[in-house]
């Protein structure tokens, strides 16, 4: 019997081998993505340093996980980058492939002023 590999399993597999290559530093630090059935997360992490930075989610927002509170959680997220005075950051997808949501949340963070 075939047993049939949890996405889940495949995707964290996936996040290693980015997670190899992309690393946060205080001058650049790395903008983390997580997406569930029913909330969009995003980090800004400094990894030298160990520490988050800044975050958001869609439940600040009351919104749930669709392409609208995508694009609201980046723009969010970026204007709260800014604050901070960080202007790039590195994209870390976490495994997750770019299209959808991700893509959308990353690109309202790029037009909102964030360079990654």
């Amino acid at each position: 019997m075939i047993k049939k590999i949890s996405s889940n399993v495949s995707r964290q597999k996936r996040q290693l081998r980015i997670r190899k290559n992309v690393v946060g530093t205080p001058s650049r630090p790395r903008l983390n993505v997580y997406r569930s059935n029913t909330t969009i997360y995003v980090q800004i992490i400094d990894d030298v340093n160990q520490t988050t930075l800044t975050s958001a989610n869609s439940k600040e927002l009351n919104l749930g996980a669709n392409m609208e509170a995508a694009t609201a959680v980046g723009k969010l997220a970026a204007e709260k980058a800014l604050k901070l005075g960080i202007t790039q950051v590195v994209f870390d997808r976490a495994g997750y492939l770019y299209h959808g949501r991700v893509k959308a949340l990353a690109e309202a963070a790029r037009a909102a002023g964030l360079q990654f």
